[in-house]
């Protein structure tokens, strides 16, 4: 549901609304073959999130978790609630949810991390995706990733990543199986054309 609320506005670095997409030489676990979306880049360090791993809980669950719902009314939960999705973030406070966006849904909380898409991380919006009154493209993260100052550009420089500008559609696919090579696509580069030895876009 669209308010009157006004984004924050904040100045954005240059990987903001970037895809990081790993290169075989990433041997880091939390990242091996991840898609991250960047939230977050400045001088300070950055963070974004991982956008294809699944993640075991459900969306009723989180709410059982929060209290916002008794056991016997999920049930009667909007099917677009039972069936949201929630998705493993990335290894920092895994246990903290954030809600990745479209722009139809804003409140006091609300950040835009890219023209089209924003970050709530409040529970005014799980209460709206509860009553089937959030946004119409979102999905649901726990934990995040994140890096130090000069961190990710260094991971970069090493051929850790590869870099190309974020597409909506991947962000809020429900096929996570497929987001690694297609995010590849994007580029023009096929997974089996890379190795760890190879450049960076």
């Amino acid at each position: 549901m669209a308010t009157s609320v006004q984004p924050k506005i904040r100045e954005r670095g240059f990987l903001d609304g970037q895809f990081l997409i790993a290169m075989p030489s990433m041997f880091d676990a939390n990242f091996a073959r991840t898609v991250i979306f960047v939230c977050a880049h400045s001088e300070d360090g950055a963070m974004g999130f991982v956008l294809n791993r699944p993640q075991r809980l459900t969306f009723p669950d989180v709410l059982l978790h929060l209290q916002l719902l008794d056991p016997d009314e999920a049930i009667r939960l909007p099917s677009t609630a039972r069936e949201f999705q929630i998705q493993a973030g990335g290894p920092v406070e895994t246990g903290r949810g954030f809600v990745l966006h479209s722009d139809d849904y804003l409140s006091d909380s609300s950040i835009p991390v890219s023209d089209d898409i924003c970050l709530t991380a409040t529970l005014d919006i799980v209460k709206a995706i509860s009553r089937g009154e959030g946004p119409v493209k979102a999905t649901m993260l726990l934990g995040y990733a994140g890096w130090g100052p000069g961190q990710l550009e260094s991971e970069i420089a090493n051929n850790g990543w590869l870099t190309c500008p974020a597409r909506e559609e991947l962000i809020f696919s429900r096929d996570l199986d497929e987001k690694y090579d297609q995010a590849l696509a994007l580029i023009g580069v096929s997974s089996a054309m890379l190795s760890p030895d190879a450049g960076h876009a």
